[in-house]
């Protein structure tokens, strides 16, 4: 290339800010804090997200629990405060001890048969056999009806004089049972519902679970003459660890805050006898003319540090495994 031809090239292309000589196209020079600028893009819906629906009525329950509001002061917002003195009530009143007696029970029982079940269900359904995938398709129903259509039914089910269970029963030579109005039955017939609702997310989480557990681990169990029940305990069941885990964690944090399924079924009732913490905060502030919101937020309250407390058994867990 003559001297006169490489002269007339940069006269026709003369450098600009942000052209490196020699290439097709431009390169823009980043400026400085875009990639700042590009993650906070990002984070910013999830912040207000978190910042409209969690922290903010959390907030807003601690200060509805630690201030005397009245249904004036509740909408003028002039309460004044008051400290603890919601949770002295809530602690003296003789609701206190039957209301976390039933959301213990209430919520270790239906953890206890709704895991149990549903892993006995996807140990079950991982063997591949004919219509597995239509039978495991129907044990999704429960999860995937409305919770008031369940309880409803359940309610239906249940009831003392046209219900099909008592019919059963008297069918069969027993006495009638007061499923939904006896204090000895209430709050057993509310756990039959939720573990009947509960099993099929404990089926599909396990079940997913299972897939990630490699099959050759099987065969060398197989080759080594372990039966069915060394293989669940020795190979399936340790693996499952962290699944299962996660698992409990997420039914613990439901079921402590049922109230739909209690509600349509008992109202809570008859009297106390399957009266839960959720159920026991929704009467406190809204089943009467005089809402007594202080109270109803310190119940609320409550619920949110046992949820918080199996969190942080998780997490202690989860770290001593990772550890390990």
């Amino acid at each position: 290339m003559s001297t006169h031809t490489m002269e007339r090239r940069e006269a026709v292309s003369p450098e600009r800010p942000g052209v490196r000589p020699g290439l097709s196209g431009p390169i823009r020079r980043r400026l400085p804090g875009t990639g700042q600028l590009t993650a906070w893009a990002f984070l910013t819906p999830v912040v207000v997200y978190l910042a409209v629906f969690y922290v903010w009525p959390l907030v807003r329950n601690v200060d509805l629990s630690t201030h005397g509001y009245t249904v004036r002061s509740f909408i003028e917002g002039n309460a004044p405060f008051i400290g603890l003195e919601n949770f002295s009530a809530v602690f003296a009143s003789p609701t206190f001890g039957p209301a976390l007696i039933n959301t213990l029970l209430f919520t270790g029982i239906s953890i206890a048969f709704q895991f149990s079940i549903g892993m006995a269900l996807a140990v079950f359904f991982f063997q591949k056999f004919p219509l597995s995938s239509t039978l495991r398709a129907l044990f999704l129903v429960p999860w995937l009806l409305p919770l008031i259509v369940s309880a409803s039914t359940w309610s239906w089910m249940l009831n003392s004089d046209s219900g099909v269970v008592n019919s059963v029963i008297r069918t069969l030579g027993g006495d009638q049972v007061n499923w939904l109005t006896s204090p000895q039955w209430a709050l057993a017939s509310v756990i039959i519902a939720n573990i009947w609702i509960g099993i099929p997310f404990n089926l599909v989480i396990l079940y997913s679970g299972l897939q990630n557990v490699s099959g050759d681990i099987y065969e060398a169990a197989a080759l080594d003459g372990a039966n069915s029940w060394q293989v669940f305990w020795r190979i399936t069941f340790p693996l499952l660890r962290p699944v299962s885990a996660i698992t409990i964690l997420l039914g613990l944090v439901y079921t402590l805050k049922v109230f739909d399924i209690i509600w349509i079924m008992t109202r809570g009732g008859p009297g106390d006898a399957s009266t839960t913490f959720a159920i026991w905060s929704y009467q406190l502030g809204f089943g009467s003319t005089l809402p007594s919101f202080g109270p109803a937020a310190a119940v609320g309250n409550l619920l949110i540090i046992m949820a918080l407390v199996c969190g942080f058994i998780y997490l202690r867990v989860q770290r001593k495994q990772d550890q390990s």
